[in-house]
């Protein structure tokens, strides 16, 4: 077997690794649940027949952020700021407004991403450094910056981020709609023949590593039984993933980048 690659400290090599598309599920579940943008999605989004879209659309967002040239990221923001500008509602009922531009809706977005990106890396290499932690949370926040959030609309340090995220995490309702968008999200229709065989694992990864107050309220199974199989899964993705190829860890972050290139 290769020699396992140094420790990741900095946010280029964090977000290049393929890990990182495993906590897809988690930040999805996370953002829905938050009460606006839950809505928001179940008004405006497909999750039944467009899930890889949305995926793809994600994930070409923080690739061109994080590796694309500056042109390339500034045509992929304009797109993204087309697909937002429909997506806003009066407040009805006991439904809340919600505005796809909305700082503090898409705060929580970038938040559910960066902070699932770190789960994975510090469950799959270990603890970052405070310095390194630090840097990677600075370096983090222009995900959110290119969009429309300015910089005082995050938390100035890791911190703050953790602060903010322990408030957050109480302001979350699920709702019957939410727990049928994230049937959808679990239980996809249309994907891929050759990503059907992942799904449980990936239904297992996503419900362990959701916070358990979020987890009961969509809830998803949790005993002693199914920790153990989630912990297990995490031990051996410890010691198998930065273990294989580079080539194969980077490969999903290669692709999309040459279709940035491409369209360039």
């Amino acid at each position: 077997m290769a020699v396992p690659p140094a420790r990741h400290s900095d946010l280029r090599s964090i977000a290049g690794e393929a890990l990182s598309l495993a906590g897809a599920g988690r930040a999805l579940l996370l953002q829905i649940a938050h009460p606006a943008i839950g809505r928001g999605v179940a008004e405006h989004s497909d999750f039944a027949s467009r899930l890889m879209d949305r995926f793809h659309a994600t994930m070409t967002f923080v690739y061109a952020s994080v590796y694309g040239s500056p042109e390339a990221f500034d045509r992929v923001r304009r797109q993204v700021d087309r697909a937002h500008r429909p997506v806003r509602a009066s407040r009805s009922g006991d439904l809340p407004a919600y505005n796809a531009f909305a700082p503090e809706l898409q705060l929580w977005v970038s938040s559910t991403l960066y902070a699932t990106m770190i789960e994975l890396n510090e469950r799959v290499y270990g603890p970052l450094a405070d310095a390194s932690r630090e840097q990677v949370y600075q370096d983090f926040q222009r995900l959110g910056l290119n969009l429309q959030l300015r910089q005082e609309a995050w938390p100035s340090d890791v911190a703050g981020f953790q602060k903010y995220w322990d408030e957050m995490l109480p302001q979350l309702v699920v709702t019957s709609t939410t727990r049928a968008l994230a049937e959808q999200i679990l239980r996809p229709n249309g994907m891929p023949v050759v990503l059907r065989g992942v799904l449980p694992a990936s239904r297992l990864v996503t419900t362990g590593l959701l916070p358990a107050c979020v987890r009961e309220q969509f809830g998803l199974p949790w005993d002693p039984a199914v920790e153990r199989r989630f912990e297990r899964r995490m031990s051996w993705a410890a010691a198998v993933y930065p273990r294989l190829p580079a080539a194969l860890r980077h490969r999903p972050r290669d692709m999309y980048l040459r279709r940035l290139e491409r369209r360039s």
